[in-house]
């Protein structure tokens, strides 16, 4: 539940309240809109390389213990 919150939740809100910015307007709130705009891509973008790198740790200590048991892949 709180890497939902974390992987979906804070992104989307960032990025619906950039939008509103946006469509608001004016100098201050178009740049603000932006940058949370930004920065929601940067959220989801940190939140899939983590998970990548956990993928692939899982796999490499999947693969050790095939070595240690005897097993290898070819």
């Amino acid at each position: 539940m709180g890497l939902n919150l974390v992987r979906v939740a804070l992104p989307a809100t960032m990025a619906l309240a950039g939008l509103v910015l946006i469509v608001i307007g004016g100098d201050v709130a178009l740049g603000t809109g932006i940058v949370l705009l930004g920065s929601a891509l940067l959220v989801v973008m940190a939140n899939a390389m983590m998970r990548l790198s956990l993928q692939s740790e899982r796999e490499r200590e999947e693969e050790q213990r095939r070595r240690d048991e005897g097993r290898w892949d070819d």
